[in-house]
């Protein structure tokens, strides 16, 4: 049994939702933490999902992928974004330092939330034979590729993505400086590399042994999810 369309984005919508607006919402979090308020007094510190969307990256651009991979068969990259969290890094204690944790902070939570789907699907499977099994084990395996997807992605060292802004942390101050200045083209180098289809090609390598170990450790056979990916 594969889903139509309607019901895809029914089990998608909650993971999706979730795995945008709370990356962002953990990076402002971490930077109140280190200093920087600009976040908070925003009103962008919150786990309200409602404070984060964008309405096309958040809702149409994740649609459009969806109707799309369901069109021509699957194997694309689910993208999008929220509303980005203001951080002035200036305003951090140890600014260069800590905007290393501000920018893990995302794909951090990313990776809870893919153990937590996969709890999910663990008690699904369990549950089969109940009404809510089957559904519950869907969206977990759903909301399991959604948030490793965030997170490879945002861990590529491309500014602004976050994993270019932990690059930039790292780096000495003149290779700092230049990395950073790419920050102003790197949505759009993205959105060309996604669809000349070169992202899935650098990304899902690394997607497949990320959900392979997330899958280990809760003792999910990875054809198991596999097998609940493609009813979707």
């Amino acid at each position: 049994m594969e889903l139509n369309l309607i019901q895809t984005i029914a089990v998608y919508a909650l993971p999706v939702i979730f795995a945008i607006t709370l990356h962002e919402a953990a990076h402002g979090y971490v930077a109140k933490y280190f200093g920087d308020l600009t976040a908070y007094a925003a009103g962008r510190v919150s786990l309200n999902p409602l404070r984060h969307i964008d309405p096309f990256g958040t809702v149409a651009l994740p649609l459009i992928l969806l109707a799309l991979s369901k069109l021509f068969g699957g194997g694309g990259i689910l993208f999008g974004w929220a509303k980005p969290v203001p951080v002035n890094f200036a305003n951090l204690r140890r600014p260069k330092r800590d905007m290393l944790w501000v920018a893990a902070a995302g794909p951090a939570s990313n990776l809870l939330m893919a153990l937590l789907w996969a709890l999910m699907v663990k008690i699904g499977l369990s549950a089969q034979g109940g009404y809510f099994g089957l559904p519950l084990a869907l969206m977990g395996a759903a909301g399991v590729f959604v948030n490793v997807i965030f997170m490879v992605l945002n861990l590529l060292p491309l500014p602004p993505l976050d994993g270019g802004r932990i690059l930039v942390s790292l780096l000495p101050h003149r290779l700092a400086y230049m990395v950073a200045r790419i920050e102003p083209y790197g949505f759009i180098i993205l959105i060309v590399l996604l669809f000349a289809g070169v992202l899935g090609k650098v990304l899902w390598p690394m997607i497949g042994v990320t959900v392979s170990a997330i899958a280990g450790l809760f003792g999910i056979p990875v054809s198991d999810l596999i097998r609940l990916a493609n009813l979707i």
